[in-house]
């Protein structure tokens, strides 16, 4: 201690702080592994749940449509689409929608439901083309039907 200053001086190297560059590395490596890891499993969940979320709203949808064919003793044409479970259609005198709280959402891909009345495989067919948007495919662009 200095009797002018009235200070102390740290003596070398007691007050060093900070990381070293190895040390850092060694730290960057470790993160780096990490996304590589959980990284994939990640995305590959993320493909999963949105077809399970368009799976969910299908079957929202299809209770819409069922309800509605209880009210107007059939289903909407291809015509008049899902658009028929918001807006009352013409000349349908026993409509008591809306049958949904919103209109339809489209699928978690942005894209509208396909809407098929008659159906091929049933009194209609619901369904969303998946992650491509186009028929058929596998894994993430495999279609979602009702």
């Amino acid at each position: 201690m200095s009797i002018a200053t009235g200070s102390r001086r740290p003596r070398t190297g007691a007050l060093r702080r900070g990381f070293t560059l190895l040390e850092l590395l060694v730290v960057l490596v470790v993160l780096g592994l990490l996304v590589s890891i959980v990284g994939p499993r990640y995305f590959n969940q993320l493909g999963k749940s949105e077809a399970k979320a368009a799976q969910t709203q299908i079957a929202s949808i299809a209770k819409a449509l069922d309800m509605y064919r209880i009210d107007v003793g059939r289903y909407p044409t291809t015509e008049q689409g899902l658009a028929a479970l918001s807006t009352a259609p013409p000349n349908e005198a026993k409509w008591r929608g809306p049958y949904l709280q919103k209109s339809v959402p489209p699928d978690p891909w942005g894209r509208a439901y396909v809407y098929k009345s008659p159906g091929e495989a049933g009194e209609f067919d619901l369904l969303s083309y998946g992650k491509d948007g186009s028929p058929g495919g596998t894994d993430d662009n495999a279609d979602v039907h009702y």
